[in-house]
């Protein structure tokens, strides 16, 4: 069949099995727009703002697995995009993102609308291509969703000038079924005579402590990984990306590590003998300072990035692979060698780390004047386990809370920005993990901050019917920004007060939405109950809580795992420590 430039984008995207396209027209992307208003297969989701189409295509992609496509014009609409490009390249997540360009003949001119985004881009995503020909199209676009979810994931740029995709200029079509890149080859399976020497280290280890980061999630490898845990013993830990691969509810797991991490997976990892990194890339936030990072440990990395193997931290097993394929070929090497870890050992070094458990890092100072952040999302757990449930968040005080409070036993059901640190996202990807999954509970745990970003969203979500939950956990600052300026600034809180907030309960309303407002502890599992049970509408939460609250445990920059500031009720950090 012979289509048209803008035909053979859709029909491409129709044939990749893509559902949904999130994004905002403009000139140079209207001959697409007009493609996909004559078809019904892609349905397309009118944001209104760019910024929220990368990160709602990113919740999809990271709740499903699948990438998530996002179509944005040129110049403004390119650059708006930008921030959630970047979000996505810094967590590995698969999109693919279409941008418009003015038309080839102009390129370079100074076009109306006219930006380099083959070169803004460039630092901030997997592969990007401009595409001259609509010959080349097709092809194109098959590499970019193979290149976005092969290997180590992450976003791929499509920029598209206007006259390629000329409704008027009809070309055959036809959609390649596979792609050979000669530069481009991703390994699948990690060498045997690397995974022996790892298998050889793990079995003779007294103190070895599992480590793994969002890539066993990416990797869906969570069935292997709880599968290695049990059959060894061994005590794991999970950065921020990695929560819900292994159950949180399960002994063997210590909590999340690194600055916000508890008592006793930072001393774990700083007393090891034995690390097993798997789909981690060691970053600053988990390792505190290098120098101090896991100094009696051998070091076993497993990941299918060769660029991160020895980045940060030198590694004395490495294995290149994917983390599944090399977790079942790890497991299957043990069954074949029937070896046993050091159990002796091993519950030596079990009672060391329940002793850490029983200093309980996370306990903080009840109340029944005002809501504690802590309490809040414990509320929200006792209401919502159980559910086919999803949460994600912004960034700041609120996220850590939830990733300490609320206990994530399977993955992707945790949805939030990472190594971007990304304010703005957590309403955005809701309205993604919700097109994903109508008929599952979606909430969005944020800050009076974080919200503002991107709540104009709040229309989109009218527009949709996304009955979404946003719990704002309201303290009146930009809460980690007044916790750092209350540790290291003495007290000076430079511009981190909010003076000007909005009646939050009158503006969801003014959008459509139901508004709640919570202020006594004593009534905040009622209104969890009432906003949760109306399913078919989006509740807008505004939870009041304590403006002073901090964060704890915290690992100050510089320091090490054992040099944890901890809750003031506890004991001292010199005798923690």
């Amino acid at each position: 069949m012979e289509l048209s430039g803008a035909e053979i984008v859709v029909q491409a995207l129709k044939d990749e099995g893509v559902e949904y396209v999130w994004g905002y027209p403009g000139g140079a992307v209207l001959h697409i727009y007009d493609a996909l208003f004559q078809q019904d297969e892609v349905r397309h989701i009118l944001v209104r703002h760019e910024q929220a189409a990368t990160h709602a295509a990113d919740g999809y992609a990271r709740a499903t697995g699948k990438p998530g496509v996002v179509l944005v014009t040129s110049g403004p609409g390119a650059t708006n995009a930008v921030t959630g490009i970047a979000t996505a390249f810094m967590d590995s997540i698969p999109l693919v993102v279409l941008t418009g360009q003015v038309p080839t003949p102009v390129i370079g001119s100074d076009a109306f609308q006219e930006v380099d985004t083959v070169g803004i881009t460039r630092p901030c995503v997997k592969h990007n291509f401009l595409v001259k020909r609509a010959e080349d199209l097709a092809d194109t676009i098959k590499k970019a969703f193979y290149i976005a979810t092969s290997g180590r994931p992450g976003p791929v740029v499509v920029d598209i000038p206007k006259d390629v995709t000329d409704p008027n200029v009809r070309i055959p079509y036809e959609y390649p079924e596979k792609v050979q890149m000669r530069s481009y080859n991703p390994v699948e399976r990690g060498h045997l005579g690397q995974i022996r020497k790892a298998v050889d280290l793990m079995m003779a280890a007294e103190r070895p402590v599992v480590y793994t980061g969002g890539g066993v999630v990416l990797g869906e490898a969570s069935g292997e990984l709880r599968e290695l845990i049990k059959r060894t013993g061994f005590p794991i830990t999970q950065t921020l990306m990695g929560l819900g691969a292994y159950p949180a509810t399960d002994p063997q797991f210590l909590g999340m590590l690194g600055m916000h991490g508890t008592y006793e997976a930072n001393m774990a990892m700083h007393e090891t003998d034995v690390l097993i990194a798997i789909g981690a890339r060691f970053d600053d936030r988990v390792t505190g300072k290098i120098a101090h990072f896991c100094p009696h440990a051998k070091i076993v990395h497993i990941d299918v990035d060769p660029a991160s193997i020895s980045k940060t931290v030198r590694v004395d097993v490495p294995i290149v692979g994917q983390v599944k394929s090399v977790l079942q070929d790890m497991l299957r090497l043990m069954d074949e060698l029937t070896c046993e870890p050091n159990r002796d050992a091993l519950a030596r070094w079990w009672e060391r780390i329940e002793a850490w458990r029983g200093v309980h890092c996370l306990a903080y100072d009840h109340s029944d004047k005002v809501i504690k952040p802590q309490f809040a999302v414990e509320k929200l757990y006792e209401v919502t386990k159980g559910d086919d449930f999803y949460l994600t968040s912004d960034v700041g005080q609120h996220q850590m809370f939830a990733a300490q409070f609320y206990p994530f036993d399977e993955p992707r059901r945790w949805i939030n920005s990472g190594g971007l640190g990304t304010m703005g996202f957590g309403l955005p990807a809701a309205m993604g993990v919700k097109q994903a999954f109508p008929d599952a509970q979606v909430a969005c745990v944020t800050g009076e901050a974080s919200i503002q970003m991107c709540i104009q969203e709040l229309a989109t979500c009218k527009q949709y019917d996304l009955p979404l939950k946003i719990l704002l956990l309201n303290n009146g600052y930009m809460g980690m920004v007044r916790q750092w300026q209350e540790f290291f600034y003495d007290g000076r809180y430079s511009h981190s007060y909010v003076d000007a907030l909005p009646n939050f309960i009158q503006l969801a309303e003014s959008f459509g939405h139901v508004g709640m407002r919570v202020e006594n502890p004593a009534d905040l599992e009622a209104a969890y109950r009432e906003a949760f049970g109306m399913k078919d509408r989006l509740v807008f939460m505004d939870i009041v809580v304590d403006p002073e609250e901090n964060v704890y445990p915290m690992i100050e920059a510089g320091k090490g795992h054992h040099e944890m500031h901890m809750s003031p009720h506890l004991s001292s950090d010199r005798e923690l420590a």
